[in-house]
């Protein structure tokens, strides 16, 4: 007995063949060369997917385990090398990609290298310090960005900080406590659940200097949400003490 079409399929078949798209997709399948095509494609798209996935990992290695690692010997080699704020000054303004300080946020387990200036190039490191603003322990408003996702996203877990968590920087010539406040970086940074606040990319009010405050102040941003550049997260804490170089030890809280 002769069996009978699957007229769900035939029809199912004939819609996809209507539109302009499944007419070419079913004249690309009936063709060797077609075939081929379809199959480049599908393994082009497969590896732009992983390479989205790999990308962070890829730039944490880098990060961490050759930038990171060559600014940990040039900033031993700094730190033998100069004994007044005066040297240290000179050694490192204006000199783009410099190991400057290193940041610790023992709260969330964060140490790393900050370099000199945030261009494209100099971030790669992780961190850098705004070419405008302060250095460690000076008066005004000391600004460092860092990664949040990639190039060892050391400011990943900035959202997690409360009032009263500790930042140290350490520098060849001295080391420098911060102690966060929950107050907002300016006007318009709206204050998150923790001590951050979340504000537009244009606004530079939260690291332009502190005008006759007369205050220590440390900033730090970083993109928000995580994956994103839509918005800014801000840090702000103030200088509670500088001490001489090698007080914090690892250990310090």
């Amino acid at each position: 007995m002769e069996q009978a079409p699957d007229l769900a399929f035939d029809v199912g078949h004939q819609a996809r063949r209507s539109t302009p798209t499944g007419f070419v997709l079913d004249a690309v399948r009936r063709r060797d060369v077609g075939r081929q095509v379809m199959s480049v494609l599908t393994t082009l798209l497969f590896v732009a997917g992983g390479s989205l996935f790999a990308w962070p990992l890829l730039t944490d290695l880098y990060t961490n385990q050759v930038l990171q690692q060559q600014l940990a010997e040039d900033f031993a080699l700094f730190d033998n090398s100069v004994a007044t704020f005066d040297e240290y000054q000179a050694a490192v303004v204006g000199q783009d990609g410099v190991a400057l300080t290193k940041i610790a946020i023992p709260a969330i387990g964060i140490e790393t290298l900050v370099v000199e200036g945030t261009t494209p190039s100099a971030l790669r490191a992780g961190a850098g310090h705004y070419a405008d603003t302060p250095l460690p322990g000076q008066v005004g408003n000391v600004a460092i960005a860092g990664h949040r996702t990639t190039y060892g996203r050391p400011f990943n877990r900035l959202d997690e900080l409360d009032e009263g968590d500790t930042i140290w920087l350490v520098t060849p010539v001295g080391d420098h406590e911060y102690r966060i406040v929950g107050d907002p970086a300016s006007p318009d940074c709206k204050p998150t659940r923790n001590a951050a606040c979340v504000t537009d990319p244009g606004d530079w009010s939260v690291v332009t200097p502190l005008e006759d405050s007369g205050a220590s102040i440390l900033t730090l941003t970083t993109c928000h949400p995580k994956g994103s550049a839509a918005q800014r997260l801000i840090i702000r804490a103030e200088l509670v003490e500088s001490y001489d170089e090698g007080t914090y030890d690892g250990t310090t809280a």
